[in-house]
């Protein structure tokens, strides 16, 4: 445990050093600067104000708005979270707040592949990238989890049961990555004869291979919440749709980008466009987290209540499948047999004038009644008993 602290000391202090070295001589091997730059910027942020090379400003741009959204809505949903009384829809709130950190995060390393690279710069490239994706992809999967238990019984595990899921799920990109960066570094530092080795001389098929884990949660957080669908509570439904139209589209996003990282840049001749895919990657994901799952959520937050089963369609099914009134049946059997058991001299009496309360039986319909009383007679209609204003009519 020791000898492995000492490796990252020692790989962070040669990174540090390495990096302070490649800007000052950056530094002083650029004397031309490019439009919108001004003296005192540096060589590795020359993307940020050239104006020739607009896709970084562009990119900036979209991305300090897609900052400034997040933390209003973090806000508000911390705002709005004492106002949750039902303990179903508290549990999340946790997990919505990882999840908002998360986003946040994933737009503050978008500057991160903007700027030029050196060693610190390609460190945080390659650990942030995807323990920000894991973070939100595995706040997603267990929140499908807990859907799945709410679409079924309106009951699910506790708010903390699902936080620590969450955090197990992430956790796990962070222990890969770190064991990636010290095998591919820190060993290999001292084990070459150069005192350094760069961080950021790898592969693309290296840095995608390494983000094999994430692309199992994304396709986690797809295929989970779809059982959640065909559940009998719309609240959760919804809840359900926010995470499959999420995963969906981050899905897609991430075979763009994959194919244009390891195939797409190298066939059209252009490798320098590497930094600038992973941005737009970055920054569309990050977007899609916010517009189809945090203002669903905070939107859901401002509900009043949720009811089960509010569409007609669902209440007419269910009706339907319920069996017929126990007490309707035995109602209906218990008159047949009366008129049977009638003698013939008192039929001739009908048409007499007969007292409403005449057939109510008095049974209520919680009463248990005995299995061979029962018979199916379902066309049989009960009507209520009315005061009549002429009681000399009844025939008691």
């Amino acid at each position: 445990m020791a000898f492995t602290q000492y490796l990252l000391i020692f790989c962070l202090v040669s990174y540090l050093k390495e990096g302070f070295a490649q800007n000052s001589t950056l530094a002083s091997n650029t004397s031309e600067r490019p439009a919108g730059c001004g003296q005192d910027v540096k060589f590795i942020y020359f993307t940020l104000c050239d104006l020739t090379a607009a896709w970084g400003i562009v990119i900036e741009a979209v991305t300090s708005l897609g900052i400034l959204c997040t933390i209003v809505l973090g806000l508000i949903f911390v705002a709005l979270a004492p106002s949750v009384s039902q303990d179903a829809r508290k549990g999340t709130i946790a997990l919505n707040l990882l999840f908002i950190l998360g986003v946040l995060g994933l737009f503050g390393l978008v500057f991160a592949f903007i700027i030029a690279p050196n060693s610190t710069v390609c460190i945080f490239r390659r650990f942030l990238f995807g323990v920000l994706f894991a973070q939100c992809f595995a706040c997603l999967v267990a929140h499908s989890v807990r859907l799945n238990y709410l679409a079924l019984q309106n009951r699910g595990p506790g708010g903390c049961l699902v936080f620590l899921l969450a955090i197990g799920l992430f956790l796990v990109e962070a222990v890969i990555n770190v064991e990636w960066l010290l095998i591919t570094n820190v060993r290999q530092t001292i084990q070459d004869i150069e005192p350094f080795k760069n961080p950021c001389n790898i592969t693309n098929q290296d840095f995608v291979t390494a983000l094999v884990y994430v692309m199992f949660l994304i396709v986690a957080s797809l295929v989970i919440p779809c059982p959640v669908l065909c559940g009998h509570y719309l609240q959760w439904k919804r809840h359900g749709r926010h995470i499959v139209s999420t995963a969906c589209f981050s899905l897609m996003i991430w075979v763009a980008w994959i194919v244009m990282y390891l195939y797409g840049n190298e066939r059209l001749g252009h490798s320098s466009w590497d930094d600038a895919v992973l941005a737009i990657a970055l920054v569309s994901n990050a977007w899609v987290f916010v517009l189809f799952y945090i203002i669903p959520q905070v939107r859901e937050m401002t509900r009043s209540g949720y009811r089960y089963e509010d569409d007609t369609l669902n209440i007419l099914k269910r009706h339907s499948d319920t069996p017929h009134s126990i007490v309707m049946e035995n109602r209906a059997f218990s008159m047949d047999n009366l008129d049977a058991a009638e003698p013939v001299n008192s039929r001739l009496e009908q048409d007499k004038p007969v007292s409403p309360y005449s057939n109510y039986t008095g049974l209520y319909p919680t009463l248990p009644l005995h299995p061979g009383e029962m018979e199916t007679v379902s066309h049989i209609q009960v009507h209520l008993p009315r005061i009549s204003m002429e009681p000399w009519r009844y025939h008691l």
